[in-house]
């Protein structure tokens, strides 16, 4: 089968599509206030309050069994909730990490005793997770990471640097991947994964300001920082495997395809005015929309692997690899469009939103993984290295 075989359409099931109305009037209630510039840092913006709110409506760890807090919903049901999040803007990004992928790996991969004490406080909104993947001068090449835990009478003393860990100085934990054994020269091998409380002796965070003013990349430095012995996920030295199945639920999401919907939706709404119509503006519309219809269609797609417990990394590589690339293509072009008309004022609201969309859009290829390693990946999967 190949990896577009493998791609098959998925419906989204009547059951959980209905949560979209409800999801609807929630956001647009919560999110009147906010312009649209603040909206456009979607799953990036961060408010813990409006987390808050909605962990109480049962809508973080919602696919999360009921035992750990969870809703037992199923996974298309938070698919349309991020669907809805994404759309509007709404700032999820407190909650995101640990709603999209440290919780249910943690739920696959960890102990009783983890799932027990993590994933409560997740569904309530009171823990908030990070990633410890990317590495200096290692980039998203993850094979090549050289922070190392070492197995003491305590548990594990860590030590290393983690950069682009997004949030990590508003977060109270980190899922790192680690070596536990061997060298960078072992690749695959000797790789773990493990739960870093960040209020432990010897972490250190300092944000990173990025070229919108933001701060919210960070790099993590681990100074001899004791862990227990119940700091670790999964299996000693399999971590590999671990992270690859986190890659899958990071890369595959609504979040590869929507970063640049709130722009794009303020353009519309411009164009859509005598002031702002134009025939060149409506085909370019065009071009977005049968480009983000199909991508849309292979997200779900994988989301029905996903919830069937398969892990398509090669699959969601692709999508995230093509969704970047139109996530990319939007402001863009918004931007030709806005300012070749010489004798046309747009909206100052459409202005301040491009402004943060064409300082931020390079990123998109970077986070994730960058666009020669997952280019890699799917030449890997059609045979082609």
């Amino acid at each position: 089968m190949t990896i577009l075989e493998s791609l098959r359409l998925a419906q989204i099931p009547p059951a959980d599509e209905a949560l979209r109305a409800e999801v609807r009037r929630f956001l647009l209630e919560e999110t009147a206030a906010m312009p649209a510039h603040l909206r456009a840092r979607s799953w990036g913006g961060y408010d813990t309050e409006f987390s808050r709110k909605v962990a109480a409506r049962g809508w973080i760890g919602m696919t999360l069994p009921r035992e750990y807090g969870g809703a037992g919903r199923s996974a298309f049901s938070r698919y349309v909730l991020v669907e809805e999040f994404l759309n509007v803007g709404a700032p999820v990004g407190a909650h995101w990490i640990a709603d999209r992928q440290s919780a249910p790996l943690l739920l696959k991969y960890g102990t009783e005793e983890q799932k027990r004490f993590y994933l409560p406080k997740v569904c309530r909104g009171e823990a908030f997770f990070c990633i410890g993947m990317s590495e200096p001068n290692a980039g998203s090449d993850l094979a090549g990471v050289k922070t190392r835990a070492v197995a003491n009478e305590r548990g594990y003393v860590l030590q290393g640097q983690k950069i682009w860990t997004t949030n990590a100085h508003h977060c109270q934990y980190m899922i790192a991947l680690v070596r536990t054994s061997g060298t960078t020269a072992d690749r695959h091998r000797g790789l773990s994964q493990v739960v870093v409380d960040l209020s432990l002796p010897g972490v250190t965070v300092r944000p990173i300001q990025d070229l919108s003013g933001d701060s919210h990349f960070c790099e993590v430095f681990f100074d001899d920082v004791q862990l227990g012995p119940d700091a670790l996920v999964g299996q000693e030295g399999q971590g590999w495997e671990q992270v690859t199945a986190e890659l899958a639920l990071e890369r595959s999401g609504p979040e590869r395809l929507f970063s640049s919907l709130v722009l794009f939706d303020q353009w519309l709404a411009w164009i859509r005015t005598p002031q702002g119509r134009s025939s060149s503006s409506q085909r370019l519309a065009g071009k977005v929309l049968t480009q983000l219809a199909p991508l849309r269609a292979m997200s779900v797609a994988i989301q029905h692997r996903l919830a069937s417990g398969e892990s398509p990394a090669v699959q969601a590589a692709l999508v995230k690899e093509l969704g970047t690339t139109l996530e990319q293509f939007i402001p863009a072009a918004i931007a030709d469009d806005v300012f070749s008309r010489a004798h046309q004022d747009p909206p100052a609201g459409l202005l301040l939103t491009l402004e943060y969309m064409t300082e931020v859009a390079p990123t998109f290829s970077l986070r994730g993984g960058t666009r020669d390693i997952l280019r890699g990946m799917i030449a890997r999967g059609l045979g082609l290295r």
